[in-house]
């Protein structure tokens, strides 16, 4: 039954430019249209019958073209019967005043006319007005962009789990009468199609863009993101079924009571492993030789931390103390290539330049040289032995240490027994031909000069404001929250958050910031995808896509980006990992030592990294199935074709 306007009335469908939006593939406009349905989604104006919102959730109205009369589909095309307005009668006839008293609305209680439209049920007289029958009609059935039919209210009370978010929740639910187990709980069906986080959050979490309420996360867009995890719980996506809100131009998702903080009491969700501002769990008073990595660049490290701050710099003279075969000279250089004025060297000093390809390692801790002071081989040409002054200061003997407490370990320049001094450090699983601490009563102990001075607790930028302890852990039980493996041994873990873990190498290994030739610009560490930046990832070094959900480094002047595992290669962009997640595998290897047994091969052989066009090994029994060289620590003759890897070598060479 449709009642009287003086003007044609239009029908609008809210939905239009959403399905249409839906149906076009051109990119384009692609964010155009995004803009329109958006607008269409926040539309809101008031029914000239009912008085009540028309909204996205009614989807349907008619509006006039002449005046301002706009009015709710099921309010223009009332009924002639309806059902369930109250629980004793089943149906109710719309019928007209046609008496001259005035009478009352057994609902609202107001008063009406004579003409006045009313539904009214016989048995009972009982009278509602047409607005009452329509905001009972209007609770009762929504038409919701997630579902193609209407969605009728329950008129009871439920305990049961939402299709929407996941969570039991009790109270009002609208399912669909043609589908077969849809509910949906009232208050997730009309949450806003957007929020501003910092909001339903108490600015614990922040984000640039509104987040836009999405009804699924397909396992397919979430493979083609790497499987993000949600920015507030740090937990992934189980049911691609399940709402979220996200910004797509950021990569940012959470769910959905993630994002309204309705999963639980919110003072938990302050200590979570998210993106949010954490709680300080401890005073600076308490902790005044705190370290707070990352460190601010590669050429940063624990032991010039510990050492070089404490003790400055030295004057030019000659030592015969550390352990190498040929005199040193220490040379206290204040700034780039400056010439060494001694008799038996006069060659200027290229430092350590990412920009120019140079590289410079010390022979300790196999950290770059920047500047000096430092110590040189005065055996020129014929060694490239260099080590930073601070370096020099190691003690000789480390008592007590957490990893092997019953022995004492002793300080080499070189691991013994270890061929060609390359090892692997029982603390951080990485090789390394750097000085060593070793245990020389069982043989059962070896680490890299970093790992043997680890503090016991640190901070770290990835979990700002809480203190992350130094804990063994027997088994790889655990993921690293920065790359992501397993681990075993020592790890830094958050005894607050009880979720949180950093490997050994991750947290020392990985600088704040570094340079490579790839951009001219210093590229900082991220932890998330970068805001605004909607398009996919590329390293700049290995050519392969990236993955944002790690940590990378990032130039935001060029939006170039680089896999934290391929910073380190500054030579030749072929020397990087087979999977470049987390550290570098080689960070404390320095390549480019010789190598002379003529029963391996009659020429020398250089000690690299194998890269593609260095092909398979040259053995004839290769230790490896995979007899290929790339990502392989090798031994190269550099005259010929020749090269093996390096336990190969080791084999033939005994």
């Amino acid at each position: 039954m449709a009642t009287k306007h003086e003007h044609p009335l239009n029908l609008v469908d809210l939905w239009s430019e959403q399905l249409q939006h839906e149906e076009e593939s051109e990119e384009e406009d692609e964010e155009a249209n995004e803009d329109e349905v958006i607008a269409k989604q926040d539309f809101k104006c008031m029914c000239s019958r009912c008085d009540e919102e028309i909204n996205w959730v009614h989807r349907y109205y008619y509006t006039c073209g002449q005046c301002k009369y706009s009015i709710h589909k099921f309010c223009e095309e009332l009924p002639d019967k309806y059902k369930d307005i109250c629980h004793v009668h089943p149906v109710y006839l719309l019928e007209k005043r046609n008496y001259n008293h005035r009478w009352l609305c057994n609902i609202c209680r107001s008063s009406y006319g004579p003409g006045d439209l009313y539904y009214r049920c016989s048995q009972c007289d009982f009278d509602v007005d047409v607005k009452c029958a329509i905001k009972r009609q209007q609770k009762n059935i929504i038409y919701h962009p997630s579902h193609e039919h209407p969605l009728v209210r329950i008129p009871k009370d439920l305990l049961y789990e939402c299709d929407a978010c996941g969570m039991k929740h009790e109270g009002v639910f609208y399912q669909c009468p043609k589908c077969v187990g849809l509910f949906i709980h009232s208050h997730c069906a009309f949450l806003p199609k957007k929020l501003q986080i910092q909001r339903y959050t108490n600015d614990f979490f922040d984000h640039i863009h509104p987040l836009e309420l999405s009804y699924t996360f397909p396992k397919a867009d979430q493979k083609s993101k790497f499987n993000p995890l949600c920015r507030v719980c740090r937990q992934n996506f189980s049911k691609d079924h399940l709402w979220i809100y996200k910004c797509e131009k950021c990569r940012y998702y959470t769910h959905l009571n993630c994002a309204t903080s309705r999963n639980e009491p919110f003072m938990s969700i302050l200590t979570s492993p998210g993106t949010g501002k954490i709680i300080k769990n401890y005073e600076d008073a308490e902790h005044p030789n705190l370290l707070h990595l990352p460190f601010p660049d590669p050429s940063y490290s624990l032991l010039k931390h510990l050492f070089f701050e404490k003790n400055g710099g030295s004057s030019t003279s000659k030592t015969h103390e550390i352990s190498h075969q040929h005199p040193l000279t220490l040379v206290d250089a204040r700034c780039r290539d400056i010439t060494i004025p001694t008799s038996s060297r006069i060659k200027p000093i290229s430092y350590h330049d990412p920009m120019k390809r140079i590289q410079l390692l010390c022979d300790g801790c196999v950290r770059p040289i920047t500047s000096g002071p430092i110590y040189v081989c005065d055996n020129e040409g014929q060694c490239n032995f260099v080590l930073h002054e601070w370096c020099s200061r190691l003690p000789a003997e480390l008592k007590d240490h957490p990893a092997h407490q019953q022995h004492t370990l002793i300080l080499h320049s070189k691991a013994p027994r270890k061929f060609f001094g390359v090892f692997e450090c029982d603390i951080c699983s990485l090789p390394c031909n750097g000085f060593a601490y070793c245990c020389m009563d069982c043989n059962n102990c070896i680490i890299d000069v970093h790992c043997a001075f680890l503090p016991k607790e640190i901070t770290h930028t990835f979990h700002p404001n809480h203190l992350l302890s130094r804990v063994y852990h027997e088994g790889p039980d655990y993921r690293c929250r920065m790359c992501g493996y397993f681990y075993r041994n020592l790890s830094f873990d958050c005894r607050t958050c009880n979720d949180f873990r950093l490997h050994v190498k991750c947290a020392l290994f990985i600088p704040e910031t570094t340079r490579n030739k790839c951009d001219k610009h210093p590229m900082k560490l991220s932890y998330f995808p970068i805001e605004n930046h909607k398009s996919d990832y590329f390293c700049e070094v290995c050519e392969r896509e990236l993955n944002p959900e790690k940590p990378f480094y990032h130039c935001h002047e060029c939006m170039q980006s680089m896999h934290t595992a391929c910073a380190p290669s500054i030579l030749q962009y072929e020397t990087y990992d087979e999977y470049p997640t987390g550290v570098y595998e080689f960070v404390n290897v320095k390549f480019g030592g010789r190598y002379e047994n003529s029963k391996v091969h009659p020429h020398p052989l250089s000690f690299l990294q194998g890269i593609q066009d260095d092909g398979e090994c040259a053995s004839n029994d290769c230790d490896y199935s995979d007899l290929r060289l790339q990502y392989y620590t090798i031994f190269k003759c550099l005259d010929c074709k020749f090269a093996v890897h390096y336990k190969c070598c080791e084999r033939m060479s005994n």
